[in-house]
Formats: structure tokens, C-alpha cells, sequence
């Protein structure tokens, strides 16, 4: 039985409360998912269907988002197969595969709010140059494997071995559940207690430590071994002497029955004396500081996408720098990884330990319009750096906080994204029928998590600007896998069967490649005895679509829009055009 769930927060004044939407035009990628959150951020719903949306009312002028899937892509399979979604998602299995979830249209609707959310907040403050903003899936699906087109494109390999092979884990009584701890010895005293040789435990670790970085983690097959010989009693109680913490998968029909309806973000006004300013810029957040104090993912791509939009970027870093800043592989002695998430920003250090260094946190943070991070839970209250004490400096602040559960789940696992995709029921979701669940070795929620964060954040400052009220705004990983699985738990709900059909998104070998067919003709062909280019043009001439798959994501710096920066790192192109 399901353990009933926290109660969903009851709305309170949304930003765009008093504004209408309408949408037009032929279809476009994330559609039901811009409509949906504009609904929850307070606009009325208007008329229609399509990619073209259009919001009006309360203020100067209407601006509006255009959602498409790109140059090469005409749907979600096939913009999976061009981007490298495919390629980084298929390392555990030896192969490219596609994701059962709209990853790239998701990332697309997420990213078009965003785009309105900001050209709304630049025409308020007098800039009226964003009134038009487009957004396609083929960028919103690079940015999706940005970090790993990073390391691709870096001047030495990576740390740890690429080759098939993950969680989860399976016990005895068949129970599939995944393993968390970022402790070796945690890892090592686990392992012990299920009687796992000495060896393969040491030789485990490095490929799970890097499994967020390299998609895949090729663990010795005596680590499967020894946990399928264990009941799941036995592993529950191995993780609880070592400190690890494991979690079974949860199916959909199981998340299903205890979701609360909440929205993927909360935002809580409170009083303050803001007083509206005007700027002028080419990027619709010129003007804005972001203090952001954030670590791993999912709080420094949404910082780094709020610069991306013009903001300027502050990043609290430990005394010495960011250690991250030395993971490999490099380019120009720093890190390929973190200059993906982290370029462009500025950064000073500061010892959160320290009572002096914390009151300079606090005085920056009184001087900016953001304040963001995703330390663990009561850390930053410990710290005296919660909301309450940073609104009480400056009470306009939009205080922004990205979480692992948001509070909305007892008994949570720890918040970390492969956690949090085993007790959402993504891992059943993001594979067909007849595969077993998984969670995708590809930091799904992490990213996710980013955007739904960077939307927060804007959806908050909008906020701000209509009322004068400081906000507090929340986003989560339980929150982008909600978002991510909403389709497939709304027919576990309905008592259908939640998961794609066998073979679903399943790229087809050629005798030089792979090739992928759009999801609406996914029939069984066989073109292992041609090349790519043969296979592609016999499907054409039947009047089907399919593109060539990208299996090496290298092949993308040299014929995609990728640049690169300063230190000769790959970079992505931004996910917005504004006119």
C-alpha cells in the first residue's frame, strides 16, 4: 500500500494572474506542457491548440513562444537520435536506445516558459526587444547532453572506463533496487555485509562514483551476483550498518496512487517594499544578480541558464575554489564538466563555516535579486542562511531553493537523481514493455531539475515585479519527475497499461550504423544488410521518416552548432532565440 503523500500547498497569488493565453499554429513539442504551466502560474486559458502561444493582457503589449523540433528532427524519437540523447542514454546497454519519456519535448516546453516567463519580466521593466521568443527540441536536446558533449570534446579521456553495465540491483525474492552513497567506505562496508569479494568491491567503486559523469558503470558482474544471493531483508539491513541507502523501484500505478497534484514549484509571497526598476538590455535579465551557492547539477545549470538569459552570475565557492573545478578530463587545466554548468559566471570564496564569511554571504545576498541553492536539507537553516534570515536583510529577495523531495515525501530516500528516479516509477516509465524497469544511467532529473528551477526562479521574479513581494520559491527532483512521467502516470491511473509497447524508440542497426523511425511508423524492418544511407532512402521512398542515429557524440562538434569557449571547451547553443 501506497504511504500517503504530503497535501499539495493551496495556491497563492501566481505571477501571471489577469493574463490570457492563446495558442495557434501546427503542433509543436511540449504543446500540453507550456498550457499546463502557464495555467498554474495564474493566466487564463485561451483557445486552440499548437506550438504558437501567445500571452496577453495586464501590461505592455503580448509576447509569444514558438516550440519546434528543429532543422533535422520531426518528433521525439527522432530528435533523440540526433542530438545524442540516444547515444548517452544506451551506455549502460551497449547501444544506442531511446528514451519511452519526451525528454527533448519536455525540455522544450520547460524551456519555452522560460522564454515567456523572461520576455514578460524584460517588457514590465521598460526593455520591449524580447517580445518574441522561439525555442526547438534539437537545442533543447543538446543542452540535455551538454556535459557529455563536454567531455567528448575535451584535450584528454575520461576518468573512468565507458562500457555497458549498471544498476539496478536485484535480490533474491526479485526485488530490483538501486544503491546510493557518495562514502567509499560506506560502499566497501555494504558490499561486506553481503559477502561481495574484496576485489570487485574495490574495483566497483570508481565506475559507480563516475556513473553521473559517463551515463554507464560497468561493475563487476560478482557485485550482481552477490546481491541477487541476498533477500531484500538482508540488503535493507546491510544498507542500514553501513550508512548506504538503498531504494526499491517503485512502479507508476504505485506512484500514481499517492501523487498529491502538487505543481513542479512552489512559490510563497511575502511583504516587502520592492520597487520596480527599468533597464534596457539586449538579454531580457540584464539588470538582475543571482547569488547562487549551489552544487553537482541541478542548481548550477539553473544558474547557468539564468546567465545564459542575461542575468549576472555570483557563485559561492569553498576557501581554494570549487574542487569540481579539477575533475576530468580538462580543458586548459579546468574541468570540461563544470565549464559546462559553470562558465560565464563570476565566483568568490567563502567558508560557510565560518560565522565572518557567512555574514559576507549574507551582506551579497542583500544586494542581490536571487539567492539559490541545493545544500541538503536544514543545512541552510543550521547555517542561518535560510529564507527567513536572508529576507529579513532584504526582504525583496527571491530565495530559491532546489531539492532533492521538497518535503512532499515521507520516509524519502536520499535526493539524489538515479534515488529519485527509483521511487518516481521513471524507471519503469523510461523504458518499453519489454525491458525491465531502470532508471537511465543519463542524469535525467538533475537536468530537468535545472530547468524546472531556472522556471521557478523567473516565475518568481515576475512575481515580484506585479506585486512588490519578496518570494520564496521551491523546486525539486521529485517535481521534474512528476513533470517527466505525467503521460505515462495518468494511464496507470486510469487503470491502463502505463508503459510503451515492446521495441518502442528501439533504433535499427545498419551494416554501418544505426538508423531511428519516427514514433508514429515504428513497424519491425530489418536493414542490417544496408547501409545507413541505403536504409534511410529505401524508408523514404515508402513515404516513411527516419534519421541517422548519433552514436559518437563527437560527430556532433564537427557537424552541429556547437562552438567552443576560451579554454577550447565544447559549447551549446543557447536554448532561445529573442526578437
Amino acid at each position: 500500500m501506497a504511504t500517503p503523500a504530503a497535501p499539495a500547498v493551496a495556491r497563492t497569488a501566481g505571477p501571471l494572474d489577469g493574463l490570457r493565453v492563446e495558442h495557434t499554429g501546427p503542433p509543436g513539442p511540449g504543446e500540453g506542457l507550456v498550457a499546463e504551466h502557464l495555467r498554474l502560474l495564474g493566466a487564463a486559458p485561451g483557445r486552440g491548440t499548437g506550438g504558437r502561444t501567445t500571452v496577453t493582457g495586464g501590461g505592455p503589449g503580448s509576447v509569444t513562444v514558438r516550440t519546434g523540433w528543429g532543422p533535422d528532427a520531426s518528433d521525439e524519437a527522432t530528435a533523440q537520435a540526433v542530438t545524442g540523447i540516444m547515444a548517452v542514454h544506451g551506455r549502460r546497454d551497449g547501444a544506442p536506445r531511446g528514451l519511452a519519456v519526451d525528454h527533448a519535448a519536455t525540455a522544450t516546453g520547460v524551456l519555452a516558459v522560460q522564454g515567456l516567463l523572461a520576455a514578460l519580466l524584460a517588457r514590465a521593466r521598460g526593455n520591449g526587444r524580447a517580445a518574441d521568443v522561439d525555442v526547438d527540441a534539437e537545442r533543447a536536446g543538446l543542452l540535455t547532453v551538454s556535459q557529455y558533449l563536454a567531455a567528448v570534446g575535451a584535450e584528454e579521456g575520461e576518468a573512468a572506463e565507458l562500457a555497458p553495465g549498471g544498476p539496478p540491483f536485484t535480490s533474491s525474492d526479485g526485488t530490483l533496487f538501486e544503491l546510493e552513497t557518495l562514502d567509499p567506505g560506506m560502499w566497501a562496508a555494504f558490499w561486506r555485509a553481503l559477502d561481495a569479494p574484496e576485489e570487485s568491491i574495490r574495483r566497483g567503486w570508481r565506475p559507480f562514483q563516475f556513473r553521473y559523469a559517463t551515463a554507464c558503470a560497468p561493475f563487476p558482474q560478482a557485485l550482481h551476483t552477490a546481491a541477487r544471493a541476498c533477500s531484500w531483508e538482508q540488503v535493507r539491513r546491510a544498507a542500514h550498518s553501513s550508512g548506504a541507502d538503498v531504494c526499491p523501484l517503485v512502479s507508476l500505478a504505485g506512484r500514481a496512487a499517492e501523487h498529491d497534484g502538487a505543481a513542479p514549484w512552489a512559490l510563497t509571497p511575502h511583504d516587502a517594499s520592492y520597487t520596480p526598476a527599468r533597464t534596457a538590455g539586449e538579454l531580457p535579465l540584464a539588470g538582475f544578480t543571482v547569488l547562487e551557492a549551489g552544487r553537482r547539477i541541478q542548481a548550477p545549470l539553473a544558474a547557468r541558464l539564468l546567465g545564459l538569459l542575461g542575468a549576472e552570475v555570483i557563485r559561492i565557492e569553498p576557501p581554494g575554489g570549487d574542487p569540481l573545478r579539477g575533475m576530468p578530463p580538462a580543458c586548459s587545466g579546468v574541468s570540461a564538466r563544470w565549464l559546462a554548468l559553470n562558465r560565464d559566471k563570476k565566483a568568490v570564496e567563502v567558508d560557510i563555516k565560518s560565522p565572518g564569511d557567512r555574514e559576507r554571504l549574507r551582506e551579497l545576498a542583500a544586494d542581490a535579486d536571487v539567492f539559490l541553492h541545493n545544500w541538503a536539507p536544514g543545512k541552510a537553516a543550521q547555517l542561518g542562511l535560510d529564507h527567513e534570515q536572508l529576507a529579513a536583510a532584504n526582504p525583496a529577495l527571491v530565495y530559491a531553493y532546489t531539492s532533492g523531495w521538497a518535503d512532499r515525501l515521507p520516509d524519502a530516500p536520499m535526493g539524489t537523481d538515479f534515488m529519485v528516479q527509483a521511487r518516481t516509477g521513471v524507471g519503469e516509465a523510461a523504458r518499453p514493455a519489454d525491458e525491465p524497469p531502470a532508471p537511465s544511467l543519463m542524469t535525467l532529473l538533475d537536468v530537468l531539475g535545472g530547468l524546472l528551477g531556472t522556471e521557478a526562479v523567473l516565475a518568481g521574479l515576475l512575481l515580484r515585479e506585479r506585486t512588490g513581494h519578496g518570494v520564496r520559491v521551491d523546486s525539486s527532483l521529485l517535481g521534474a519527475a512528476d513533470v517527466l512521467t505525467a503521460p505515462a502516470r495518468s494511464r496507470a491511473a486510469q487503470g491502463l497499461s502505463p508503459r510503451h509497447p515492446a521495441g518502442f524508440r528501439r533504433p535499427l542497426r545498419t551494416a554501418d550504423g544505426w538508423i531511428a523511425l519516427a514514433d508514429h511508423c515504428s513497424l519491425a524492418y530489418d536493414v542490417r544488410d544496408r547501409t545507413t544511407a541505403e536504409a534511410l532512402r529505401g524508408l523514404r521512398d515508402r513515404g516513411l521518416t527516419a534519421v541517422p542515429v548519433v552514436t559518437d557524440l563527437a560527430d556532433l562538434l564537427s557537424t552541429g552548432p556547437i562552438g567552443r569557449d576560451a579554454h577550447g571547451a565544447p559549447v551549446v547553443p543557447n536554448p532561445w532565440s529573442f526578437a
